[in-house]
């Protein structure tokens, strides 16, 4: 993504996230520097089937998705969507 953003800055209408979830945070930022305005970002796994609402669950991963939808819900420069898939 980086060498995507070196290569063609802010040109992309769509961006999907799917990777290691740790990194979530990360790939989400970059995605919006990828973005033209108006663009949109769909990253898989927000839900984790479940497991981001129960809070007994601690694994690292469920964790770095958690705060990554806190941050998405608190940011200012997107409109956040969450659509179960089955």
């Amino acid at each position: 993504m980086e060498r995507l953003l070196a290569e063609h800055g802010a040109s992309f209408d769509f961006a999907f996230i799917d990777a290691d979830k740790r990194n979530y945070g990360i790939y989400y930022e970059l995605a919006l520097k990828l973005l033209r305005p108006g663009g949109t970002i769909v990253i898989d796994n927000t839900l984790l089937h479940g497991k981001v609402a129960d809070l007994s669950v601690r694994e690292k991963h469920v964790q770095a998705i958690r705060h990554l939808n806190s941050k998405m819900a608190a940011d200012d420069r997107v409109n956040v969507s969450l659509l179960p898939e089955q």
